[in-house]
């Protein structure tokens, strides 16, 4: 662990009994991710970190009308830009944690596409995507039925969640017979099926954290952030299923 992340968590393990809960604003995608993370955070710390999930759009309306986040982990830079520019979280802070990546994902007792086209089979009768309007996942898996050509023929059998975890719940209750969804979700999934998506179809979805408000809380959301971008933290990230953004640099071809 490097030497300034070991003494920032040493002194937030120091902090007096009966500390507030720190509140986080994380996308829907990093249900899973971040339960975990919190988890390891507090054992280490002492702090205990409360998790809002949901999409980040409505996530930065909140945000931008008062909501006391400390932390807010978007899964689209823009919303990340937008609470900045409403001056509610510190724009030295803020910094890409991932990227995320899509599948079309399956439950129990449906069999999976073998390719994106294959959406079109009448079998799939409704399609779930988060809610474009304001779920980055939403809007990525609409713009990859676009360019694939795909979006004129399926309209009509779409279905929307509010974010990207209440999507996948479509599925998994099967009020949608099909969803598109965050690899980062079917990863962790007991059961189904998921096909990856050609992240080529789509603007790069980069997942971007900032920290909020001001104080004590705003340190240790500060001392989260570093702890998600620690060997530690990366490793859980990856595990459930991010390109973090080194990674990405890596892979990507050149232009």
């Amino acid at each position: 662990m490097r030497p300034a992340l070991a003494a920032a968590l040493a002194l937030a393990a120091c902090s007096p009994r009966g500390e507030p809960k720190v509140r986080i604003a994380a996308a829907a995608d990093l249900a899973r991710a971040f339960t975990e993370l919190a988890g390891e955070f507090k054992a280490r710390t002492g702090v205990t970190l409360e998790l809002e999930l949901g999409s980040s759009g409505l996530l930065a309306k909140q945000i931008e009308q008062g909501a006391p986040f400390a932390l807010f982990a978007a899964a689209n830079r823009a919303y990340v830009d937008q609470v900045v520019a409403a001056g509610r979280c510190d724009a030295a802070s803020a910094r890409p944690y991932a990227h995320g990546q899509l599948v079309v994902w399956t439950p129990p007792g449906v069999a999976r596409p073998d390719k994106l086209a294959d959406l079109v089979d009448p079998r799939f009768h409704k399609i779930a995507i988060a809610n474009p309007a304001h779920a980055p996942y939403g809007r990525a898996a609409r713009e990859v039925l676009e360019r694939a050509g795909l979006w004129a023929q399926l309209e009509d059998r779409i279905v929307l969640g509010d974010n990207v975890q209440a999507t996948m719940l479509y599925a998994r209750e099967h009020n949608a017979d099909v969803a598109i969804i965050a690899r980062s979700l079917a990863v962790v999934t007991d059961g189904g099926a998921a096909l990856p998506i050609d992240p080529a179809l789509h603007a790069p979805l980069e997942q971007v954290l900032v920290v909020c408000g001001h104080g004590k809380d705003a340190e240790a959301a500060a001392r989260f952030a570093a702890f998600v971008g620690s060997p530690d933290g990366r490793e859980v990230m990856t595990r459930y299923g991010f390109v973090l953004p080194e990674d990405r640099v890596r892979t990507s071809p050149a232009r």
